[in-house]
């Protein structure tokens, strides 16, 4: 399996095998796409279902996508993103969710809205928790 000779622990790189892992979504139409991220690629569902068999797997589960509902289960039932930061950026109004695999290995979401932040600037608590511990 090629990504298993991909270089971890460093920047990704921006085009590449990394690249294209971190940063390709799906669409719903068969075949592939130049990425409206402008790197990476949109994947249909022939190309989820072609990556599925090559690597002897049933499901394609990923994140790096707001989604409004937290998750969303797309090409057949057979590609998951889940999205764990509600409200991102403190501007999309979207849930965050998980997901769980119990022993049958059906995927289980729970979805949550935002908190309010605590009385700090916005993403102050981003580097180094805005000082709260110095």
């Amino acid at each position: 399996m090629k990504s298993k000779k991909v270089k971890r622990g460093c920047e990704p790189p921006e085009k590449g095998l990394m690249s294209d892992l971190l940063w390709s979504d799906p669409q719903p139409f068969p075949g592939k796409s130049p990425s409206k991220r402008g790197v990476g690629f949109s994947f249909g569902p022939d190309i989820t279902e072609a990556f599925l068999n090559q690597n002897n797997l049933k499901l394609l589960v990923r994140s790096h996508e707001v989604k409004d509902e937290g998750y969303l289960v797309e090409h057949g039932g057979k590609t998951i993103t889940v999205f764990s930061a509600p409200n991102y950026c403190d501007s999309m109004g979207n849930k965050g969710a998980f997901i769980h695999f119990g022993k049958d290995l059906e995927p289980k979401f729970t979805q949550y809205k935002e908190v309010p932040h605590p009385e700090i600037r916005p993403m102050a608590y981003a580097a180094g928790m805005g000082g709260l511990f110095t």
